[in-house]
């Protein structure tokens, strides 16, 4: 894999992420009760399938990581394992809310029901994702490897992250901003993941065609 394949791939990957993500997030807001099962099984299947584009994303990361400054590949590293085990926690998730719903013969709201879920939508996957932007901001201001900016916001957003780890301590209700389940710690920061992926995947795809010219310069 050279640098320039390095680029595309983990910007495609970035923006298949990201699309899928926004498409899944509105899904929870359909229903004010509990959703219908093929509501649950839907947005989970959309999520299941970001996932496994986030999966190429953190992979290409690193190579990219790799080619641009080995002297950094520590931090692409970090980036990937945090990225896996972001990944991991959340399709064990999935697969317990799904496992839920189609065990039940009536409706239920798997974000309730469902309490081995809870911190690791929340707090579990708030930390892990805290490493993982922090790896790639460090990635990218040390390297320059990318713009700026996508550095910089990743660090903002590792910040964000980490605010929302003690939420666990705060109950179970998805209507609540601040808790274990609530909308700001799973459905917000997911929206805010997911729009982040969006622009760095396509000025990484973007920064391509860039170095390109610069390699044939």
């Amino acid at each position: 894999m050279n640098e320039i394949f390095a680029r595309r791939l983990t910007g495609a990957a970035g923006i298949a992420t990201a699309a899928a993500f926004i498409v899944e997030v509105p899904l929870y807001f359909v229903y004010s009760g509990p959703p219908t099962d093929a509501n649950v099984l839907a947005r989970l299947l959309i999520g299941i399938v970001a996932l496994a584009f986030l999966v190429v994303f953190v992979t290409a990361f690193r190579e990219l990581v790799k080619h641009t400054n080995p002297a950094y590949e520590w931090a692409g590293s970090i980036a990937f394992a945090t990225g896996l085990v972001y990944t991991t926690i959340t399709l064990v998730s999935s697969g317990l809310e799904a496992g839920a719903v189609i065990a039940t013969d009536h409706r239920i709201d798997p974000t309730i029901t469902v309490n081995g879920t809870y911190i690791l939508y929340g707090s579990i996957s708030r930390l892990m994702l805290a490493f993982f932007l922090t790896a790639v901001g460090v990635a990218v201001t040390r390297t320059d490897l990318l713009a700026r900016w996508v550095g910089r916001s990743a660090y903002a957003l590792a910040v964000i992250n980490l605010v929302f780890v003690p939420s666990l301590f705060f109950g179970n209700t998805p209507a609540h901003f601040y808790a274990a389940n609530g909308w700001g710690t799973t459905a917000l920061m997911g929206a805010i993941l997911s729009y982040w992926l969006l622009a760095v995947g396509i000025s990484t795809y973007r920064s391509a065609s860039r170095r390109r010219e610069l390699v044939r310069a």
